[in-house]
């Protein structure tokens, strides 16, 4: 890996591409800039985010600034035996999923610059940490990551990663679950994004489909804007059973296979309706 066109530094990190978080070195302006950045994404949460995602970032306390990491694994580890390690920026995909499967989460340690206040190329801790983290404090979901990241050898062994890699977008990126109040989202990549968490639930443009594990490993997604396809698990559960299935017939099947458009639709997709956009709060 070319750590030279990489954000973040990486001239001190550890063999396992880990990286002291020295709190220390954060500017009054960046934690300032973490407010504004928490508060924007805050009020989205109610009417859009998952329940388990708001009862987890509940117990974050991570509202006033960027947050201690050590602090955060504390809380984790007590729920689901996760902790998170601080990381320079993006790492190789064997060393990810060595970190998922022993429940490390990598985080990265840098914050955005102002200019990019709506729109990041790189991910950076205010999505590693408000996207992703929150949601390790459910027991069933963080079991899927743990049981995800058992998979990366043997995808890369087998020529599975495009595959593989299309499971993490699609749903702990980018996924929707169905709730008794409709349609809501646990994936990071939207709940990061102000704008992408309104549109993923309402816009008529994007399709809403039911999950498929199949279907997922097949269909190309969007990295520069909003996505043309979500896909919807009804239980947590849907994505831990997903994960006990062999993937190395999925791997032959379609890894030297052009990958499904975007917005492509099939015959046995399961459609969901877009959610009603959701009234200003009075007051």
């Amino acid at each position: 890996m070319d750590t030279e066109n990489l954000r973040g530094d990486y001239t001190h990190m550890r063999d396992d591409w880990t990286v002291e978080q020295d709190m220390a070195a954060y500017s009054e302006a960046e934690h300032q800039l973490w407010r504004r950045l928490y508060r924007r994404q805050i009020g989205l949460m109610p009417d859009h985010a998952a329940p388990e995602f708001i009862e987890g970032l509940e117990k974050l306390d991570c509202a006033n600034g960027i947050p201690d990491l050590e602090k955060a694994s504390d809380t984790l580890q007590a729920l689901t035996g996760f902790r998170l390690v601080a990381v320079p920026g993006l790492v190789p995909d064997d060393v990810f999923f060595d970190h998922l499967a022993n429940r490390r989460f990598p985080v990265t340690v840098w914050l955005r610059e102002p200019e990019e206040f709506d729109y990041l190329v790189e991910p950076d801790i205010f999505h590693d940490f408000f996207g992703h983290v929150p949601l390790l404090s459910n027991p069933v979901f963080a079991d899927f990551l743990e049981a995800y990241g058992r998979k990366g050898p043997e995808a890369i062994k087998h020529g599975g990663l495009k595959c593989l890699a299309r499971l993490y977008w699609y749903m702990v990126e980018f996924g929707l679950i169905k709730t008794d109040a409709g349609l809501r989202i646990f994936g990071a990549g939207i709940l990061s994004s102000s704008g992408e968490t309104v549109h993923s639930l309402t816009s008529p443009a994007s399709n809403r489909i039911g999950f498929d594990i199949d279907r997922i490993m097949q269909t190309d997604y969007d990295i520069d804007s909003y996505q043309q396809t979500y896909f919807v698990i009804e239980d947590y559960q849907d994505l831990f059973d997903a994960s006990k299935v062999d993937f190395k017939p999925l791997y032959a099947k379609y890894a030297d296979k052009p990958p499904l458009h975007k917005k492509c639709l099939l015959d046995g997709d399961r459609f969901y309706a877009p959610e009603p956009e959701a009234l200003p709060k009075a007051g």
